[in-house]
């Protein structure tokens, strides 16, 4: 059996990937998540992906979107994001992405980072993190009335804000008058809900290995695409680009020529 071969049937057996292993409660679901490290929404790379774990039939069969989310299991992945240790953020190019605080902590860096240069951007970025750090977490409502901002405005505003680690999101749900509720969100800047760590100027290496060690075994080509921040994936012309650069190091292996794993 080649080394290849070895590792993608690993890679079936602990990313959950054929039926047998399939998650059947949100307990299960939660220690997934916590040996991996980190979660996709939906299959969309080789990284593990939690839908793909489910192994359910679509909610809605034959329509596309929502529809084929897992039939019961697909608000787990929410639920989960409630539970200590583990949270949501949207670096994974926008996508939702479940990750555990050990992954958050590699991830700090970066995102500090990154809400730096966009509070110091002369744009709207700056004025909902300003406002964000003198009003402290704030609904959109909130938001939209006290900056004066559309709700389109703020969605256009938000987004690369929370495509970046500058700004991440929780869902809120308020109970109504007629005895209902309704569900919002709440944003606040990343050094609001995630203390501050050591300084590691290696962080993105150590995340990038965390990745891979989180999938087992991925095709070389994805790897600078699996979060948001692609400029920091090219090094220049005077040293190699950061993947290859792990495989130089030692810190990415190459089973075969075009796949990587984390030795």
């Amino acid at each position: 059996m080649s080394r290849l071969t070895e590792l993608q049937e690993r890679r079936a057996h602990e990313c959950r990937l054929t039926a047998d292993r399939a998650l059947e409660s949100i307990d299960a679901a939660e220690a997934f998540a916590r040996d991996r490290g980190l979660l996709t929404r939906a299959a969309d790379s080789a990284l593990p992906s939690f839908f793909e774990a489910c192994h359910e039939d679509p909610y809605a069969p034959g329509s596309g979107g929502f529809g084929q989310w897992p039939a019961t299991k697909w608000p787990w992945f929410g639920e989960l994001a409630k539970r200590p240790g583990l949270r949501l953020v949207k670096v994974h190019n926008g996508k939702h992405l479940l990750v555990t605080d050990a992954v958050a902590r590699l991830l700090d860096p970066v995102c500090r980072s990154e809400l730096e240069r966009m509070a110091g951007a002369d744009s709207d970025w700056a004025l909902v993190l300003g406002h964000l750090a003198a009003a402290g977490p704030s609904e959109p409502a909130d938001l939209q009335r006290e900056l004066g901002l559309k709700p389109k405005d703020l969605k256009r505003i938000r987004l690369p804000l929370e495509r970046c680690g500058a700004v991440v999101s929780r869902s809120v749900v308020h109970a109504t008058t007629d005895g209902g509720h309704r569900h919002t969100s709440e944003l606040a800047r990343w050094d609001q809900v995630f203390p501050a760590q050591p300084d590691n100027p290696d962080a993105l290496e150590d995340l990038l290995v965390a990745s891979v060690r989180a999938a087992v075994v991925a095709p070389e080509r994805e790897l600078p695409r699996w979060f948001s921040w692609r400029w920091l994936m090219s090094r220049g012309d005077t040293s190699p680009d950061l993947v290859p650069g792990l495989v130089q190091k030692g810190r990415l292996e190459r089973p075969e020529p075009g796949w990587v794993a984390a030795p």
